[in-house]
């Protein structure tokens, strides 16, 4: 029997509670060797919605599972008209103070590595370099058959070839760039193959219920050994892909610090959780380190 993966997560009432205390935050990244840990929140002021947040998809969306894209002809037609659609609201998003203010912190020599739970590329598209993409990127294909990877764009442009006239309005789009289409919207939209061997084409991202590759886990995990403190932005920690680097590092004994405006899974081990947006948290903080988010 399949069972599906944690969606969600239900914060006990006797969590500590936030602050708007920036101080620890500013004072980890002085003291440099800082691991950030990306998620969903931080990409919510570039127009992208988070999971959980207020207004989350997840209250009207569920995502695709690798279970049923891998097993379902519909599943993949709906998955395939849906991003598609969802694709040209996702490459039109741009960085934000957030994003810019971790890139900034990295060109200072604060920062030891970036982790992202996001699949936008919006770190990279601020600057931030050597980003480890933990659910891989929408910018991405691969087939399932023989492997191959191709470019997200190239692929758009096939879709948009096979599926002349594909104009539905979407009532909203989500994190995974999965737009909000009802089945009749979706219609006979035709999804196309592998163009090496006709296999079927998946998004180079780690569906929810499939793992994250063992190496770039074990990456991650070096990052977190080797930091001297671990930064959670916008990440509610729900999925066990994130929360285990946060585990890890309190238990190592390093300082774990959250900047979420909800409570978050990894809140017990977290030396403080700032319950502030992030953008203007993260701008304050670069003004106390008196660094400039648009280069020096």
């Amino acid at each position: 029997m399949r069972t599906r993966p944690t969606l969600s997560w239900t914060p006990a009432e006797d969590l500590p509670p936030g602050t708007t205390d920036l101080q620890p935050v500013a004072d980890a990244l002085r003291a440099g060797g800082v691991v950030v840990l990306s998620g969903a929140g931080i990409s919510t002021e570039s127009g992208i919605p988070d999971y959980r947040g207020e207004g989350g998809s997840l209250s009207r969306h569920t995502p695709m599972t690798y279970q049923d894209f891998t097993g379902s002809v519909h599943a993949r037609r709906r998955y395939w008209a849906r991003s598609h659609l969802g694709w040209r609201t996702f490459g039109r998003a741009r960085p934000n103070a957030g994003h810019r203010a971790v890139a900034a912190f990295a060109r200072h020599g604060l920062l030891s590595g970036v982790i992202t739970q996001n699949v936008d590329g919006l770190h990279q598209a601020a600057g931030s370099e050597d980003v480890v993409e933990l659910h891989g990127s929408l910018s991405r294909v691969v087939c399932l058959s023989c492997q191959a990877l191709s470019s997200r764009r190239e692929l758009a442009q096939r879709l948009e070839e096979a599926n002349p006239g594909f104009e539905p309005v979407a009532a909203g789009i989500n994190p995974d760039g999965d737009a909000d289409l009802t089945d009749e919207q979706v219609g006979d939209f035709r999804v196309v193959p592998c163009t090496v061997c006709g296999g079927v084409l998946k998004p180079d991202v780690v569906f929810f219920g499939e793992n994250v590759p063992a190496p770039r886990v074990e990456h991650c995990r070096r990052l977190v050994r080797e930091a001297s403190s671990l930064l959670v932005l916008g990440s509610s920690l729900t999925v066990m892909s994130g929360l285990r680097f946060v585990r890890q590092a309190a238990e190592a004994g390093k300082s774990v610090l959250i900047v979420n405006q909800d409570p978050t899974r990894g809140d017990r081990q977290a030396l403080t959780r700032v319950a502030l947006p992030l953008g203007a948290a993260l701008t304050t903080v670069a003004a106390r380190l008196t660094i400039s988010l648009d280069g020096d």
